[in-house]
């Protein structure tokens, strides 16, 4: 079953007179219980692609179908909806609330999704191997830690398709393979992942790879 299809996306940046295009008729399709990475050099369009695809930023020609619904043009407020009840973002950074606990951050995005269940919460947070910092704040995590934790919030909705941007650029080599055994996890309970990434170990593990380069997919 699809989880969700990019159809033809074109996205533009505008700076004064200059005229960027970022997208360039991106179409892309990712399933139940697969694991797709989107692969490519910096600058070719990523992080872009995840923006539009999860409707944080609207794209300038085409659109996005969640579960067979629209997501673009949208107002704001369905959007992040769809969002809450089927996505889950992990981003570069900037995925935690500085002023919550690890066991706060997760707790949040559960209630947000009228998700919350305390056997899962702890399940989360051991999962990513950090029951003994669930009280430790944002600034007192490592990069790896903050990482896992960010996964952990991603996945505490239980959503149907997982995005994340470069997962793995900033963690060590253990860190890197506990991340991806939750990728796996996600899909074997028949959930999707769509991620962006530099890592060749992230690729291999891939159930297939979409090479995007100046905005386009390439064979």
């Amino acid at each position: 079953m699809t989880v969700l299809r990019a159809n033809d996306i074109y996205k533009f940046y505008h700076s004064e007179e200059d005229e960027t295009l970022a997208l360039k008729g991106v179409s892309i399709e990712i399933k139940s219980g697969e694991m797709v990475a989107l692969m490519g050099p910096s600058g070719s369009g990523k992080s872009t692609l995840l923006s539009c695809l999860v409707g944080l930023d609207e794209p300038d020609g085409g659109y996005v179908e969640l579960h067979g619904q629209r997501i673009t043009r949208r107002p704001e407020t369905e959007r992040a909806a769809m969002r809450a009840k089927h996505i889950g973002i992990l981003k570069q950074s900037g995925n935690l609330l500085n002023h919550l606990t690890v066991e706060g951050n997760i707790l949040l995005q559960m209630r947000l999704a009228n998700k919350y269940n305390k056997e899962h919460l702890n399940q989360l947070i051991d999962m990513v191997g950090l029951s003994h910092r669930k009280k430790a704040y944002p600034s007192q995590l490592s990069g790896g830690e903050a990482a896992r934790v960010g996964l952990a919030v991603a996945l505490s909705k239980e959503p149907s398709i997982l995005l994340a941007d470069e997962p793995t650029g900033e963690v060590d080599e253990e860190t890197e393979k506990r991340i991806l055994d939750l990728f796996d996890q996600q899909r074997t309970k028949g959930g999707a992942v769509l991620i962006a990434t530099h890592s060749s170990m992230l690729g291999s593990r891939a159930d297939r790879i979409v090479h995007l380069n100046d905005g386009r997919i390439v064979e």
